[in-house]
């Protein structure tokens, strides 16, 4: 595995060259930038998975660095280095979306602590933005960048409900697989809120040590621990006002349960290591992967805490049983890797497009997108088919039903070709059923032509006279 590479930007040669040496110790790999405007040059040009960059810079200072790099790269861990001064200036920044800041002079722990941090999160994709423009369907959406694609009853089921309880201040649980876009609901809910303009707060409860997560949400005291060398404030404060979004909240440990529980039910809670008690008003919003009702009942998860954050569930479907939704999605992200790649693939072959929608995608969206990204860069023939498609997708299953293990001497090409007809079947099939044998509103549904309909009706052995 490559080792993380880190994008350091400081005006004070001296600073640049102690903590690249810092870094390169610990195994990452350094790229150098000593004002702002070399710095979002090198993010262009480089992979990066961090950046740590210095608040007071001449020319552009911390934060436009910081606004101009969140713009262009949504999900890059940005880690802010400030002077004590200027602490109020680095909450800004934290609400901004920055991943964390450490204030000088820093222990050089602490700063490890925070880039090892950002890093695994990255890993873990709890900071992946990538399906943020795929999971609603409704109009006029306040989320930037987001397009509203998904007219699925199950979707629209999900759309009822966000969009009675958006405006709300009860607490919401988001449940469902991995990369169904929980995450993008939370911030659709908040987005259409009367909160709008307050932060958004995420914290990926999975991707913080358990030992670390209640100085994450509560903040510390200097002095609290080793490392502390200054006062920080928690998430919960800085969303004050707003919306905290806990992820993964399956897998918080039973000792912060109790903790959260009570900085849910009482509006308060204190710094670890301090004594003051703070109120806040947040709109919590949590969501998880797991099947948390299981949890309760076995005794992983608190009951009265689940109760507390279950005012209101909304069950996101996965991809399997919103198959109508996949045609537009696949549009949508064709559209966006062609120009972030510089391609022009014209689309999908047949063959593909019915591929594609018998899949059963364990991976949901987010692996419907990477598979699309990666077609489009490989694609060197203006349309994406069956071998633009990898192995996953052509050995996986169309459907819930057994398997169909080709007879013997059967080649996978001729194989995919005879399970590629048969799924094209279905979908007519299935088409003219919806449009009670109506041709020509079949054909639009499948987004084919009259003639193409009625040529494939006739390579397939279906009725070629049907009611027009």
């Amino acid at each position: 595995m490559e080792p993380a590479q880190i994008l350091i930007v400081d005006d004070e040669p001296n600073m640049l060259k102690v903590l690249g040496a810092l870094l390169k110790r610990e195994g990452y790999h350094i790229i150098e930038a000593m004002n702002g405007e070399d710095a979002l040059e090198l993010l262009e040009e480089h992979h990066v998975d961090a950046m740590v960059t210095d608040m007071k810079m001449p020319g552009m200072d911390g934060m436009q660095v910081l606004d101009t790099a969140l713009d262009r790269h949504a999900d890059l861990p940005v880690i802010m280095i400030t002077a004590h001064g200027t602490i109020d200036t680095a909450v800004e920044a934290l609400k901004k979306g920055a991943f964390d800041y450490v204030t000088k002079p820093f222990e050089w722990s602490e700063l490890r602590s925070v880039i090892a941090k950002a890093v695994q999160t990255v890993k873990l994709g709890s900071r992946e933005v990538g399906v943020e423009s795929i999971v609603m369907g409704h109009e006029g959406s306040a989320v930037k960048d987001i397009s509203l694609i998904g007219s699925s009853e199950p979707m629209q089921q999900v759309f009822d409900v966000l969009e009675k309880v958006a405006d709300t201040p009860s607490t919401v649980l988001i449940t469902g697989e991995s990369g169904t876009g929980k995450d993008l609901i939370a911030k659709e809910m908040h987005a259409r809120s009367r909160w709008s303009e307050k932060p958004f707060i995420k914290v990926n409860c999975a991707a913080i040590p358990s030992e670390l997560l209640e100085s994450e949400l509560f903040g510390y005291d200097k002095g609290a621990f080793t490392g502390a060398v200054s006062t920080k404030p928690g998430r919960f404060e800085l969303a004050h006002g707003g919306t905290l979004f806990l992820d993964e909240i399956g897998e918080m440990s039973p000792e912060m349960q109790v903790k959260l529980l009570r900085a849910v039910q009482d509006k308060e809670f204190e710094r670890v290591g301090g004594l003051k008690t703070y109120k806040v008003e947040t709109r919590l919003i949590t969501a998880t992967n797991i099947d948390i009702k299981k949890a309760v009942s076995d005794g992983r998860f608190r009951e009265d805490l689940y109760y507390r954050l279950n005012i209101v569930n909304i069950e996101l479907p996965p991809l399997r049983e919103r198959r109508s939704d996949i045609p537009p999605l696949c549009a949508h992200f064709l559209g966006r890797f062609n120009e972030k790649l510089e391609k022009n693939v014209g689309g999908f072959d047949e063959q593909a497009k019915a591929r594609l929608e018998s899949y059963d995608w364990p991976g949901n969206i987010r692996q419907l997108e990477n598979l699309i990204e990666r077609a489009v860069l490989f694609d060197g023939n203006g349309l994406i088919g069956l071998d633009d498609l990898p192995n996953e997708v052509l050995d996986g299953e169309a459907t819930h039903e057994t398997s169909r293990v080709p007879a013997e001497g059967i080649g996978l090409k001729e194989a995919v070709k005879a399970e590629t007809s048969r799924i094209e079947r279905e979908l007519i099939v299935r088409a003219l059923e919806q449009t009670k044998g109506n041709v020509t509103q079949a054909a639009r549904h499948l987004k084919i032509s009259r003639k193409s309909m009625q040529i494939k009706m006739k390579e397939l052995g279906l009725r070629d006279d049907s009611p027009r």
